[in-house]
Formats: structure tokens, C-alpha cells, sequence
């Protein structure tokens, strides 16, 4: 019998891959023009920055305010568009303005980057999707203008205003301000804009889409997904301010001298942002240890599945969670809300934490040996890239820590952030030759624990 399934063939995830590579290719031929920096640029950093912008990381090499040109700027920004919709959406968001039809092909593609569990109503949803995308970005643009039009020119208001609210939406981090966002850190505005810019991005399109079927009483009930994201959101961004608060308290806060307003401000912005955004109100080369290390745990975990951000996402780390509690408490079946969790998810679960927690160590291990950097700065660096989070310990100026790295480490950190974005399993499903079980073994007895 003919194996339909042949070598041949390429998958969902080849194709992914291999259109995330032509985009930031083409980025980096955009970003090679003279017009496009102010002094030049080398092949690797504009690698780099195409890179970090579709993957919306966030890791800079360059000074993206002084040097780049304002085309340059612009070619970052359709960047971090393309790469927060997903190549695959942005794609369809032109054949549906050309009035064309969106063949199964293309829809398969879809439901893969967007990690989708049906084909129906995609096209529908992709539209919904869409606009949310530009009416959440509009409206944080127009916010954040009217606040930049006290201290910039009109212009110069607009353009702030609208490159950081795609930025943070798309869970970016990119800033053209030098410091990042630190000369807001007490701003309300600024602070509670980008942070629920960089939440509404991360919570994901389908959640999005089945609480607004929920609030128009379209849906009984919200899907176990959509509880999942929506809990385990809120008990990292709590917990993770609480945390931060608790470890900065008698270090950077009580040292600062800032007021009790900054303090709770930073300190949810620290959570929130962490979690695959990147910008930051408070400087990461002064914080403590325990902090960085708290830190790398949130970029590791990221956003949620079909959304801006990456890490390995919420409900993957909530799944472990329960399935590790319901064994502990000697129950069969991982529950949550009452419904029971497929084995498959569970495995599939186990299967991307253990990759990303090898990945980054591995990568970590040899940045260190080429580097001779400290340890935990290069892990958080290393992290920050896979988790697509954008922070960094700093190079002591105003670029990352990965700006003073050799051509060699900038590449493993390209690679790095390419995998995070795709995500492990994807990336790793696409480079090795997938092949069906033909045999199946009897059982082998191990003793373990």
C-alpha cells in the first residue's frame, strides 16, 4: 500500500520555517541599504536586528533611535508586524484586501502558525483577528501620542506614539528612546497603555475571540482554554510583581529613592514585561541576583499560544503544574476545571519544557566558553533571545549585552531567537526527518524515582 505521506513532501512546519527565513532575510537586505542606517551596518547586525524584529524579540546591537535612519525605523517596524501577525496572517491579510480566495493550502498553513484546532470559520476569524489587531494598536497609538505631544513635536509625537504601540502589542520591546521606557517609569499613562498593549498581544487570538463570544452571549460557557490563559495570566502577573517587589524591596527600591507610586508601577511593569515584551522601566544590570534569576523563569514561561509572544507558554507550564499535582495526589487523569487533560498534551507538554530547558543551558554553556561572560547575565541574554523577550543585563551602553559579543555569538543568538518565535518542537519537528512508528515493542520495566 502507498504511503501518502511521502519524504518529499514538505510539512506545516517547513513551510513556517521557511518563511520566517525569507522574511528576515529580506529584512536584512532592507536594513543593508545606506539609506536605512545613519553610519552602516555589518551583515551580522543586520541579521540580528531583522531577526529580533520578526521574532519580535527586542535584543539590540544597534541604537535603534540614532542609528537608524527614519526609513530604516520604518523597515523595523513593517518587521515587527509581520512577524507579530505571523508571515502567514499578514499574507492573508493582503490576499483578503486583493479580494482573492484563501485556498486549503493556505488555510492549513494558518491553522498551524496560529495553532488553531479546527478549519472552521478560519477565515472569519482571521478577519475578527485582524481587526482587533489594528483597533487595539490604533487606540494605543492615539493614547500614547496625546501624552508624547507634552514633551515631542507633533510628528515626532505621532510617530513615538504609533511605533510603540505596535511594538508593545506585537510584545516587541523595541523602544526609540535610548533608555527604553525609563523616563516614564512613574508616568500612569505611558506605564498602564503599554502594559495592557503588551497583555492584549499576549493572551492570544483565540482567547480573545472566545471571551467576546462570551460578553455577547454568544457561548454558554468560555473554553477550558480560554480559563487556563486567562488564570494562569493573572497569577504570573500578580505573583510576579509581588515577588519582584519582595526581592528589590531592601536593594534597588529602598536605594532608588523613588516614590511608592513608582515602586508598585515598576514593579507590575517588571512582571508584565517580562513575559515576552522587553521593555523596561528599571535598569537590569543593578538588580540582584535572585531577581534575574525570578526574571529568566517568566521569559522562559512567555505568553500564551497563538498570540504575539513566545516562550513556552502559559498553558504548557500550567499543564505540567497539574499534571505534577494530580500525580502527586495519586490521581489517573490530569484534571483542570473539570475536564480531563489527553495524554497527548501532557507528553506534548513535558516534551517542549524539557527542549527549551536543555536548549537554552546548551546554548548558554557554549556563549559562556566563547564569550568568557558571567554565567547568569549570559543565561538571562540567552533566555531573553528564545523567550523572544527583548531584556538584557545591557553592554553598558545603550545596546544588550549580546552587542559586545563576537559575530560567532550574535549568530547563535539569532538562531536562538528564530527558535523561540517558532517555538522548540516546531523548529526541531522541520529539521529532522519525521518517520511513523511501523513496530510497536512490548513493554520494558524500568525502576525510577
Amino acid at each position: 500500500m502507498k504511503n501518502n505521506n511521502t519524504s518529499g513532501r514538505s510539512s506545516p512546519a517547513h513551510f513556517l520555517v521557511f518563511g520566517f527565513v525569507g522574511i528576515i532575510l529580506l529584512g536584512t537586505a532592507f536594513l543593508m541599504l545606506p539609506y536605512s542606517t545613519v553610519k552602516g551596518i555589518s551583515l551580522v547586525d543586520a541579521l540580528f536586528t531583522s531577526t529580533s524584529s520578526v521574532c519580535v524579540t527586542g535584543l539590540i546591537v544597534k541604537n535603534t533611535s540614532a542609528d537608524f535612519t527614519l526609513f530604516g525605523k520604518l523597515v523595523i517596524l513593517v518587521l515587527i508586524q509581520i512577524g507579530g501577525l505571523g508571515y502567514m496572517s499578514f499574507a492573508t491579510l493582503l490576499a483578503l484586501l486583493a479580494g482573492r480566495k484563501i485556498g486549503i493550502s493556505e488555510r492549513l498553513l494558518i491553522k498551524e502558525s496560529l495553532n488553531i484546532g479546527t478549519f472552521e470559520g478560519i477565515v472569519k476569524f482571521m478577519k475578527g483577528m485582524i481587526i482587533f489587531v489594528f483597533i487595539s494598536e490604533g487606540l494605543g497609538a492615539l493614547f500614547l501620542t496625546v501624552r508624547f505631544m507634552n514633551d515631542y513635536p507633533f510628528g515626532d509625537a505621532i510617530f513615538n506614539g504609533v511605533f510603540h504601540a505596535v511594538s508593545a502589542f506585537n510584545n516587541a520591546g523595541f523602544s526609540l528612546f535610548p533608555d527604553s521606557l525609563i523616563r516614564f517609569r512613574g508616568d500612569m499613562t505611558v506605564n498602564v497603555v503599554v502594559m495592557a498593549l503588551i497583555i492584549l498581544g499576549g493572551i492570544g487570538f483565540v482567547v480573545v475571540d472566545d471571551l467576546y463570544g462570551w460578553f455577547r452571549r454568544r457561548r454558554e460557557r468560555l473554553m477550558t482554554h480560554t480559563l487556563l490563559v486567562v488564570i494562569s495570566t493573572v497569577i504570573l502577573i500578580v505573583a510576579g510583581a509581588f515577588i519582584f517587589y519582595f526581592i528589590e524591596r531592601e536593594y534597588f527600591f529602598k536605594n532608588s529613592g523613588i516614590s511608592t507610586h513608582e515602586i508598585i508601577l515598576s514593579s507590575l511593569f517588571a512582571s508584565v514585561t517580562a513575559r515576552t515584551a522587553g521593555f523596561n522601566t528599571i535598569d537590569y544590570s543593578v538588580l540582584q541576583p535572585a531577581t534575574l534569576f525570578f526574571t529568566i523563569i517568566l521569559m522562559l514561561i512567555g505568553a500564551s499560544p497563538g498570540s504575539t509572544g513566545g516562550g513556552i507558554k502559559t498553558t504548557t507550564i500550567s499543564v505540567v503544574m497539574m499534571h505534577l499535582w494530580c500525580t502527586i495526589r495519586g490521581r489517573k487523569d490530569t484534571v483542570v476545571f473539570k475536564r480531563r487533560i489527553p495524554e497527548y498534551l501532557i507528553s506534548r507538554s513535558l516534551v517542549i519544557l524539557a527542549l527549551a530547558v536543555i536548549f537554552v543551558n546548551l546554548i548558554t554553556l557554549v556563549i559562556v566558553d566563547i564569550e568568557h561572560t558571567p554565567f547568569q547575565k549570559t543565561m538571562f541574554e540567552v533566555v531573553s533571545a528564545f523567550g523572544t523577550v527583548g531584556l538584557s543585563t545591557g553592554d553598558g551602553a545603550a545596546g544588550s549585552l549580546c552587542a559586545a559579543f563576537s559575530g560567532l555569538s550574535k549568530v547563535i543568538i539569532t538562531f536562538t531567537m528564530l527558535a523561540g518565535r517558532l517555538g522548540p518542537l516546531t523548529l526541531f519537528m522541520a529539521l529532522l526527518k519525521q518517520r511513523g512508528e511501523r513496530i510497536r515493542y512490548p513493554e520494558g520495566r524500568i525502576m525510577i524515582g
